[in-house]
């Protein structure tokens, strides 16, 4: 049982200290392989680093100061209150 445990033990360390060792190199494509195709109006084909990197519409910025710039809520004309009886 013991042995057991420690060899499981071992092949999970194992397989946790493969997994995190990836490289840390630029992208390139693979030999034989063309980079992704020029979009329609576009000037030039994008770099790997461009096609990482998440735009504006993916990663939106958020105001995160909503307490500081808080204010008064100005009378609504049309916050009517609800009718007595519906007929």
């Amino acid at each position: 049982m013991r042995i057991t445990l420690a060899r499981g033990l071992a092949v999970g360390a194992l397989a946790i200290a493969l997994a995190s060792c990836g490289g840390r190199q630029p992208l390139k494509p693979i030999e034989g392989q063309k980079m992704p195709a020029v979009a329609v109006g576009a000037a030039a084909a994008p770099t790997a680093q461009q096609l990482m990197s998440p735009s504006t519409q993916a990663r939106p910025e958020r105001n995160v100061e909503l307490l500081t710039q808080s204010q008064e809520r100005k009378d609504d004309p049309f916050d009517l209150p609800p009718e007595s009886q519906p007929q």
